[in-house]
């Protein structure tokens, strides 16, 4: 019952981090510190995407790339900070899912161990029982073949006495 609302609940967060990171956009373009702090940001940023681009294609690398304007390093520095949020909450999610999913197999592993041990434990018991139902059916045996043996030796030397007394009566 707790897996659908866990995977509802993830679902939820994922999806309340798109509006998130669209007000943290909206916040980095007004909020004035945060605003020059990320413009270097997005210059490096796209410095770096430039240069990897122009090496792709076979572009020179060593010509000078031109910095972007404040509105447009603020728009593109808006765009990674939504995306790097979005994203952040992705793998955390995942993360968590993974996490919580290793806890379940090891509660699921244990208690196949438990049971594994019970198992043994009930074989061991009925080894035990069968060697003592062997002894005892052994010494049953042993009884019988006395008490057979015995009646044999009756018979045995009743049947002498009762010839010896009829050859005597006679």
């Amino acid at each position: 019952m707790s897996l659908p609302f866990m995977k509802l609940g993830t679902l939820a967060v994922r999806t309340l981090s798109k509006p998130i990171a669209n007000w943290l956009k909206k916040e980095a373009a007004v909020n004035p510190k945060f605003r020059t702090s990320i413009i270097g940001i997005a210059q490096a940023n796209h410095w770096l995407t430039t240069t990897i681009q122009r090496r792709t294609y076979g572009r020179a690398t060593n010509v000078e790339i031109r910095p972007l304007n404040e509105e447009r390093a603020v728009q593109v520095a808006g765009d990674l900070i939504g995306e790097l949020f979005v994203f952040t909450v992705a793998g955390a999610v995942i993360i968590f899912e993974v996490h919580r999913s290793a806890r379940s197999e090891a509660k699921k592993e244990e208690i196949r161990k438990q049971e594994i041990q019970v198992m043994k434990q009930t074989d061991e018991d009925l080894v035990k029982q069968v060697e003592l139902l062997k002894r005892k059916l052994n010494q049953l045996e042993q009884v019988t073949k006395q008490n057979a043996l015995a009646r044999l030796l009756y018979l045995e030397n009743g049947q002498t006495k009762g010839q010896k007394t009829s050859i005597s009566s006679s």
